[in-house]
């Protein structure tokens, strides 16, 4: 028996009928083929990139950029939505600070460049830029690896970065794609989203003969959180490490680590559908349905949050999976049962 039909066969085999956790089921197999063995726990850390991002300069965004910046003190200092999460859940997260237009470093300081460029006037980052922040996405991984996590969740923070993996989305998906921009955290401003479709047709033309790959993509129209994330999600598949995306910026960094290396997707699992448009067409381009995506609950937010929760889904299936009853014990026993309620029955005949 191979070690995937040793998975099936478990699975398969606890007291419920086969199938019926649906996602859960799906997500546990994935996890457990990926480690390529039965492991005792499950040992979860959650990774948030923050950078800031030169096309706000262009007006796409409402909020000011200085967000960036303090958000990601509230991450590090655990008063934000994903420290939250992250400690109701007992799940330990770091935060990689690879592009804050800030002096000094926020959390663990990978800073690439204190933000990257506005794409609407030069390339968003060079390439010595483009490789610090993909560094900084191995090296974490790396060293989740080494300190024994079996599983990476991922999140980012970063003004403006709607609009960039928009950008970067519309540079690598088929060109009939429609409807990749989406309103970001404006909802409902349609002023601002025209203005920031107008302004990704214009960086395209001017950067489109430059970009032919999806790390080109990220260079020219980028960020250096969707770096810093495409890197580490190869590197995951590298060391055979399952992970989480979160909506949609994480969903387009793994669209591009697919099209830069197939295996990724092997050990990617999604969390949640975000209500960004272009979060279906980077689920599909790295080859995820979007009915396979296991939390619909209108998140918005980033930071990871829908990925730690995807966590604590397969957490509680994983717990599950170690401790339900078999069908083969519950068969067992209903066979000695029936067995001693046919013995007691001719034995009272004998009398």
């Amino acid at each position: 028996m191979t070690f995937a039909e040793e998975v099936k066969a478990r699975i398969d085999d606890l007291a419920k009928p086969p199938g019926s956790l649906g996602l859960l089921e799906k997500q546990l197999r994935q996890v457990l083929l990926a480690w390529g063995r039965f492991e005792p726990e499950l040992q979860p850390l959650h990774l948030v990139f923050a950078a800031d991002n030169g096309i706000v300069r262009s007006g796409v965004v409402q909020q000011l950029a200085e967000i960036t910046y303090m958000q990601a003190r509230n991450m590090v200092r655990g008063t934000a939505a994903i420290s939250s999460f992250c400690q109701c859940n007992h799940i330990p997260y770091k935060v990689v600070d690879v592009g804050i237009d800030s002096a000094d470093a926020v959390g663990i300081d990978y800073k690439a460049a204190r933000g990257s460029r506005d794409f609407l006037v030069e390339p968003a980052m060079t390439e010595t830029e483009f490789d610090r922040a993909s560094q900084a996405g191995r090296n974490m991984v790396r060293q989740a690896r080494q300190e024994g996590y079996n599983l990476v969740s991922f999140g980012e923070m970063g003004i403006g970065n709607t609009t960039t993996s928009a950008a970067v989305l519309t540079a690598i998906a088929p060109k009939a794609s429609t409807f990749l921009v989406g309103y970001g955290s404006a909802k409902g401003n349609v002023r601002l989203w025209q203005h920031k479709e107008a302004v990704i047709r214009q960086a395209l033309r001017q950067h489109g003969p430059a970009i032919q790959t999806a790390a080109d993509a990220i260079r020219y129209v980028g960020g250096f959180d969707l770096a810093a994330l495409c890197a580490a999600m190869r590197e995951c598949a590298c060391l055979r490490l399952p992970f989480y995306i979160d909506g949609f910026i994480t969903a387009v960094a793994l669209a591009c680590a697919a099209q830069l290396y197939a295996p990724t997707t092997a050990f990617a699992l999604p969390s949640h559908l975000s209500r960004e448009p272009g979060m279906s067409v980077a689920l599909r381009l790295a080859g995820i349905d979007e009915y396979d995506v296991p939390i619909h609950a209108r998140l918005a937010l980033g930071e990871g949050t829908g990925a730690v929760l995807g966590v604590v889904l397969l957490r509680s299936m994983f717990y599950a999976f170690q401790h339900m009853a078999t069908l083969t014990d519950i068969n067992a026993d209903a066979v000695l049962r029936h067995e001693s309620d046919e013995g007691g029955t001719n034995g009272n005949q004998n009398r």
